[in-house]
């Protein structure tokens, strides 16, 4: 006989699901879809185990990491788990939570369970995880629930004086109960749909610099002033003194805002419209590549406005999101101004995501992106915490228009926003010679925020930063208990925002 324990892939799914009924003979209807389970591998690859006998699969665990803090010990499995869609995971949280293990009875006397809480262990420390998670059914609980509480009932099995195959194995891997969740998951009669929430500490575990450890984001916006620039290094100079000023506060994040770059057009200034804007587009590399070093050496995330870039002959207007720890991510304008296609014949983006990050999930928008609601919709429901909106605009009104619909992003989407443009004249440059902006921070309307539901706003027209603290704890208060709460109260029975897949 061989046992191997090893990552589980795709192509397990119908052996995982011939154990999983084995497992639960009361739930054979209530498995797992594929989806899932292509979602989970694909997104954290190292927390879907198997263990396989004779190149059997005979048990599996499945996990992700959370920030914790965003849910706490009051949570349901739908909270933790995103209602199964896992928008919860992202690899800066600080938690490996359990969200299923089973091993096919056939082989319980090989103890394949203890193999893979061991592998989860090794993951936890691996990582630099805080600790594991998981919310644990009581399936015996049924057999005593007249005459024990369910706190009576965990004592009894701390004591050894009643036997549950669930929380006593728990226990003898260490676990720690925490406290009982009711409701935890509806449907589950063997445990009176009671849990208990089990904890195992990470002894080796070593906070991190820079992650969201008491939830609060400082975000840093750039009000930038259109002026003239003699070079590409007048322009890098000027970022690096924002960047700088930013880091001296101990920003999370610093935003630049939309087409921030285009001061540079200057020299472009006999060509059309198009074809300067194409010429702008040969620096977004090198631009790109500068502001990363900028966001490194300076240990803040940085939002790069948003620049143009081509490729294969169309025209996007682009955002990166330039991490601390090097890595880079891009978001593409999904809606296009009739002016921008007009102009500069641009081509509008295609893929809406949120970004994991070291202060939690975020989404980024460009400008125009931000006045159709299903956007920031589809993003909350993937997790968003904090949505950024670079924008460029030229009119009062048209600012009134970004303003607007990005305050009320915040409030339908139980989430904060932060906007920042540019300011100023630019004489000399086609399309680009009158601004107007003013860099705003909106919260939810509730008790916990601002009356006004603005966390903090910039001067009008005038070049400065703002530098706010948003507490995302805040959030998860509101979802749970605000005065009135739109993510969990849409009716879904009658409508839903949904994301059609490529």
């Amino acid at each position: 006989m061989q046992v191997e324990i090893r990552r589980l892939t795709l192509d397990d799914y119908d052996a995982l699901i011939e154990v999983m009924k084995k497992s639960y003979p009361e739930m054979r209807d209530d498995v797992w879809d594929k989806r899932n389970i292509q979602k989970l591998t694909s997104i954290f690859p190292d927390g879907q185990i198997c263990v396989t006998v004779d190149g059997k699969v005979a048990a599996a665990s499945l996990s992700i990491i959370v920030q914790y803090e965003l849910y706490g010990d009051d949570h349901t499995y739908a909270e933790i788990t995103g209602n199964s869609t896992f928008n919860t995971h992202y690899n800066s949280g600080n938690v490996l939570y359990g969200i299923e293990m089973f091993v096919d009875p056939e082989f319980r006397s090989l103890r394949l369970g203890r193999r893979l809480y061991d592998a989860r262990k090794e993951l936890c420390e691996k990582l630099n995880l805080k600790s594991i998670v998981i919310g644990g059914r009581i399936p015996n609980y049924h057999q005593y629930m007249d005459e024990l509480t369910p706190r009576q009932y965990i004592q009894k099995v701390r004591k050894k004086e009643i036997y549950d195959p669930v929380l006593t194995f728990q226990l003898s891997n260490s676990f720690q109960p925490i406290r009982i969740l009711k409701n935890y998951l509806p449907g589950d009669t063997s445990s009176q749909d009671n849990a208990v929430l089990m904890e195992w500490s990470n002894i080796y575990y070593s906070r991190r610099p820079n992650t969201m450890q008491d939830s609060v984001v400082r975000l840093g916006l750039v009000q930038w002033q259109m002026r003239h620039f003699n070079d590409l290094d007048a322009f890098f100079e000027q970022v690096k003194f924002f960047v700088d000023v930013m880091s001296d506060y101990k920003s999370d994040f610093v935003m630049f805002p939309e087409l921030f770059n285009t001061p540079l057009l200057a020299p472009y200034n006999h060509l059309s419209e198009r074809e300067s804007m194409l010429e702008l587009a040969k620096l977004t590399e090198t631009i790109k590549e500068k502001i990363s070093e900028f966001a490194i050496s300076y240990n803040v995330n940085i939002i790069a406005g948003s620049m143009p870039f081509e490729e294969d002959g169309e025209l996007y207007n682009i955002s990166y999101l330039l991490h601390r720890d090097g890595k880079i991510d891009e978001y593409r304008k999904i809606h296009i101004t009739p002016n921008e296609k007009k102009y500069y014949g641009m081509k509008g983006g295609s893929e809406i995501k949120v970004f994991d990050t070291d202060c939690g999930k975020i989404g980024l928008v460009i400008c125009y992106d931000v006045e159709f609601p299903e956007l920031p919709r589809i993003l909350a429901d993937q997790g968003m915490k904090i949505l950024f909106v670079p924008y460029l605009t030229d009119t009062q009104n048209a600012y009134t228009r970004v303003r607007h619909c990005a305050a009320a992003r915040a409030i339908e989407n139980e989430c904060y926003v932060a906007i920042a443009g540019c300011v100023g004249n630019l004489p000399g440059v086609n399309n680009m010679d009158i601004q107007y902006g003013q860099a705003a921070v909106f919260t939810p309307s509730d008790f916990a925020f601002p009356s006004n539901a603005i966390k903090g706003e910039a001067t009008p027209n005038t070049e400065m930063t703002l530098i706010v603290d948003v507490d995302l704890n805040l959030l998860k208060e509101l979802h749970h208990n605000g005065a009135v709460r739109t993510m969990s109260d849409r009716r879904r029975d009658l409508y839903t925002v949904v994301l059609k897949e490529n």
